[in-house]
């Protein structure tokens, strides 16, 4: 069941440059994160940050919960996920801007928590792509239960670009925490179930068919969709009948004598 859509379009150039305004606003947003990702990783550098990740099922490896998403290994690893994370949270910040400020706190968490309940004891977890894939099952989420056309166009792309994330919350590559992956894709699919309300549906547009009796004006007409109803149809079944029965006389019986 989806959401009500509401009637009247509000296609207008205020609206436009709201929208524009969003995204900027969800890609600056995504940018400064990743430059404060790449100021980390410089901080890093000689120095021992195994006491600021995920140690998994120990007591003193919780305060990783908070810090480390901010850590990466390697550059090929900060990489990774600076990338996914310009593209899925300038996506999801344009299209959901209010849903996506309050996930991000529950799959940043979710991500800690799978790793440290769900990984080898004594193991060392940390990076973003927790957060990665909490954005991209929130996206995803959204498209399915909301199911207007920037919803499902956002979830399309989502999973054009990282459609790979649905397999890797599970255990594949030795070394990559899918742990994490598992923990923020919760934390995604749960945010998208609560917060799915939050940002309003944008208007649908209504064809003239639609309306009781007004007509389109006449720039429009040419471009507006017909009626069902005038809808061209290759084929029409016939109406008259389909075959015709043929009379067969009753069967004897094997005993009974011929007739003269």
């Amino acid at each position: 069941m989806h959401l009500d859509t509401p009637e009247e379009p509000t296609d207008t150039p205020a609206q436009r440059a709201a929208d524009r305004r969003r995204l900027l606003r969800a890609l600056n947003f995504s940018l400064a994160f990743v430059l404060v990702l790449a100021a980390v990783f410089a901080l890093q550098q000689g120095e021992d940050y195994r006491p600021f990740t995920v140690t998994a099922l120990s007591a003193h490896g919780l305060w990783g919960l908070l810090t480390a998403p901010l850590l990466h290994g390697s550059i090929e690893h900060i990489a990774a996920n600076a990338a996914s994370l310009l593209l899925l949270g300038a996506l999801a910040g344009s299209v959901y801007p209010k849903a996506t400020v309050r996930a991000l706190p529950i799959f940043w968490l979710g991500s800690g928590l799978g790793a440290w309940l769900l990984g080898e004891p004594g193991s060392h977890h940390l990076g973003a792509s927790g957060l990665t894939h909490g954005l991209m099952f929130l996206v995803f989420t959204l498209g399915l239960l909301r199911r207007d056309r920037p919803s499902i166009a956002a979830a399309m792309i989502a999973f054009f670009l990282y459609g790979g994330m649905l397999l890797t919350v599970l255990p594949q590559e030795p070394g990559v925490s899918w742990q994490s992956h598992l923990g923020g894709a919760a934390g995604g699919v749960l945010s998208a179930i609560l917060f799915r309300y939050l940002d309003p549906i944008p208007p649908r547009k209504r064809y003239s068919w639609e309306l009781d009796g007004d007509a389109p004006p006449a720039d429009e007409a040419e471009l507006e969709l017909p009626a069902p109803t005038d809808v061209p149809v290759l084929w029409h079944r016939s109406e008259s009948a389909r075959g015709v029965v043929l009379p067969f006389p009753p069967r004897r019986p094997p005993d009974a004598p011929d007739s003269p």
